[in-house]
């Protein structure tokens, strides 16, 4: 089991990382202003269920590992923290361009659940997330590291379907609002790049040291 002061603190930092407007924000909006809000909904599942194989490849492999080596860790630290920036310079890059969505195209809730999968289980900041910061909520004393990862994962995979769920109900409602502005659009993923760069540095300065 988690400590409870790992357990709070985790969630803190979990729930920071999940608002702010990444890949998969950004397509669940897409989803719901283009097909709204039912569409929404699934594209939110689907991704929460493509976070699964990540987590259980990182409970099941990186953690043993991250246990025995400080240097391990400090590597996928780093290269996590790298993603972030990356992530982040690519959002402020890329800003003013706008997803290409046929709203008149139906979609069947299998392929709208297939499609969020696959943003979910190729969504690099999930996978910095999980490789570089789950390890350092981790209590190596108590051992049961798989497990304890596992913990942590599946909290963060609840808070991102609530949170995800709550933006595709907005975004859906106020689909007409966010579809007569791409300027809004642009603003949402230029501020979501510079809150991803200040936690990859953040990231690379901070951390379980042991």
């Amino acid at each position: 089991m988690v400590p409870a002061a790992s357990l709070g603190a985790f969630v803190l930092a979990a729930i920071v990382l999940i608002l702010m407007p990444g890949p998969s924000i950004l397509f669940v909006i897409g989803r719901s202003i283009a097909y709204g809000r039912l569409a929404g909904v699934l594209s939110v599942l689907g991704n929460a269920l493509g976070m699964l194989p990540l987590l259980a490849l990182v409970a099941l492999g990186v953690g043993a590992l991250v246990a025995q080596s400080v240097v391990i860790f400090t590597i996928i630290k780093v290269i996590g923290a790298g993603y972030l920036v990356y992530l982040g310079v690519q959002a402020i890059r890329h800003r003013n361009e706008l997803p290409r969505e046929d709203a008149r195209a139906p979609r069947s809730a299998w392929r709208l659940l297939g499609e969020g999968f696959i943003v979910g289980v190729t969504n690099p900041k999930t996978i910095a997330f999980f490789v570089a910061v789950l390890p350092q909520f981790v209590d190596y004393s108590a051992g049961g590291i798989p497990w304890q990862l596992a913990e942590l994962g599946v909290v963060f995979v609840a808070l991102a379907l609530v949170c995800d769920s709550c933006w595709a109900l907005a975004a859906g409602t106020a689909r007409a609002w966010f579809a007569t502005s791409p300027r809004r659009i642009s603003r949402l993923r230029a501020s979501g790049g510079a809150m991803m760069i200040g936690l990859g540095g953040a990231l690379l300065l901070t951390g379980n040291k042991h």
